[in-house]
């Protein structure tokens, strides 16, 4: 008995507890808050295309619960930001209650159209803040938003169905059309020049078609969403005419490919968008003075390893932050002076399938630090693995590696396998590579298939998990290039004289 009496008063005292307790419990707020930051950047965003999700944590550091009569954006329900104020979706709220000691979290981002404001160099600068309560009491934190202007291609999605268009070609290379899986279309006429003007940004594949050229002009900036690339298919072509004037205007006249999220979280974050695939029968393409970044692969080739002039010639050119590979070529034809791979998941190069692949002065190395990799830097092979585990041998009919460099964060950065019944011609002259195992299967001193070979020796790179890959003073690739392969000029536009480096970056002193 005495139990339940004393359960029924504790009830009892805690109804009366909580019919007691008012909202004036909570006092109003006397203009104190704390912020974390004074100002939100939400860095740069295409327009159109929604901002990442940015926090604000707001701070009650008084000894009592308050109230923030009012919360909400200097434009209202007009502006372009969006809140939401711990779990409330919104853009003006009352009465927020924030307990003594304790904080609440503000979640910001932005859509915004460019086209409902003049804007200058097609990017605008928009502004908003949020503001919390008023009079006396006011306080406010500024939203800052850059936004570019841009164009976008992307393929029509069916207003019915919500089907996307895929595209439609000649697949397979019997002359006939093939319906593909690939969500994207193909550029009109008065799209086949990217300019400078205005940066590009891509929805699914954008693909070249036959017979068309794609030209891409100095200072170009080409940006794919998630899943998306170029596709270059039979009798098409891809120009890409990067320029270098001077180290002060590089920057603005190389052409850059890379992901469509322009947050600095995402500038070297791997896999953000698929591939520039050279389809098999696309011809004469060139890539000068690009980087590529950031894509599941960078370049991919398939095919015409006998065309008449290499499938793809690049040249001053550098792939980075590949989630598979750099270049992937399949039974391709590869022509690269100047070119800089690093970060690749797998390998930064493989010649597969057989093909002919020529490369001077490259610094073909691989530092990915994010999983284990299978692969090293440089993969050769004359075969094609089939669904059924049976082998298809195609001839590797060359690939020489003249003054290059080949390293990376493993112990072996060369893997070349062969099957009999097709040719396996390769040849490594004056380079440096790394292969540190104990079960060494190649005579680096064979004079046939490696000659003048700096075996392990330290390149001694700049920052190499950073992608720089210039070289230091004490570099042991300096002095040691072979004349006779010589590209006159580096990537940097630096003379290649008295002495020849190996690899892509001449040292030059005065960089430090």
């Amino acid at each position: 008995m005495k139990r339940l009496l004393y359960f029924l008063l504790t009830i009892t005292f805690i109804m009366l507890w909580s019919s007691c307790r008012k909202d004036f419990d909570f006092a109003p707020s006397n203009g104190n808050l704390s912020f974390s930051k004074d100002t939100i950047y939400l860095d740069t965003v295409f327009t159109n295309i929604g901002s990442s999700t940015y926090n604000l944590k707001v701070y009650n550091r008084s000894d009592s619960d308050i109230s923030i009569p009012s919360v909400r954006l200097a434009e209202g329900e007009s502006s372009n930001y969006r809140l939401n104020v711990d779990g409330m979706p919104g853009k003006v709220f009352e009465n927020v209650e924030l307990l003594a000691k304790d904080s609440l979290f503000i979640f910001i981002e932005t859509t915004f159209d460019i086209q409902s404001v003049v804007a200058a160099d097609n990017q605008f600068l928009y502004t908003d803040a949020i503001e919390f309560d008023s009079g006396n009491n006011f306080q406010k934190v500024e939203l800052v938003t850059l936004v570019k202007d841009a164009v976008f291609i992307f393929p029509d999605r069916d207003n019915t169905t919500g089907i996307i268009e895929t595209l439609t070609f000649d697949a397979d290379g019997d002359g006939t059309l093939d319906e593909t899986t690939l969500q994207g279309r193909f550029l009109e006429d008065d799209e086949l020049t990217f300019t400078n003007e205005k940066p590009y940004v891509i929805y699914g594949f954008a693909a070249v078609d036959e017979g068309d050229v794609l030209t891409i002009e100095a200072g170009a900036r080409v940006h794919f969403h998630a899943n998306s690339g170029l596709l270059v298919t039979n009798n098409a072509s891809l120009k890409v005419n990067g320029a270098f004037s001077s180290d002060q205007e590089l920057l603005e006249n190389e052409v850059i490919f890379e992901g469509d999220r322009l947050e600095p979280l995402y500038e070297d974050i791997p896999g953000q968008w698929q591939t520039i695939y050279l389809f098999n029968g696309s011809i004469d393409n060139e890539i000068n003075f690009a980087t590529i970044k950031n894509g599941t692969v960078g370049v991919l080739t398939e095919g015409n390893q006998d065309a008449p002039t290499d499938k793809l010639t690049i040249r001053n050119s550098k792939i980075y932050n590949s989630s598979n590979f750099g270049i992937l070529a399949r039974a391709s034809s590869v022509l690269a002076e100047n070119l800089v791979i690093n970060n690749s998941g797998q390998s930064s190069f493989a010649g597969t399938v057989g093909g002919k692949y020529n490369f001077t002065h490259c610094t073909l190395v691989n530092y990915w630090n994010t999983s284990f990799r299978q692969f090293p830097s440089v993969l050769l092979n004359n075969f094609n693995i089939n669904p059924d585990n049976s082998i298809t041998p195609n001839d590797l009919e060359e690939a020489n590696f003249n003054n290059c460099i080949i390293y990376g964060n493993d112990n072996a950065e060369i893997d070349i396998a062969g099957v009999s019944d097709a040719e396996l011609e390769y040849k490594f002259t004056d380079c440096l590579i790394r292969f540190e195992v104990s079960q060494n299967p190649f005579d680096f001193d064979d004079g046939i298939n490696f000659e003048n070979i700096s075996l392990n020796d330290n390149p001694d790179f700049k920052l190499p998990f950073e992608n720089d890959l210039r070289l230091n003073e004490g570099s042991e690739a300096r002095g040691i290039g072979n004349p006779m392969f010589s590209v006159p000029f580096d990537i940097l536009n630096n003379p290649r004289t008295p002495d020849i480096d190996l690899g892509a970056y001449q040292y030059v002193p005065s960089e430090d």
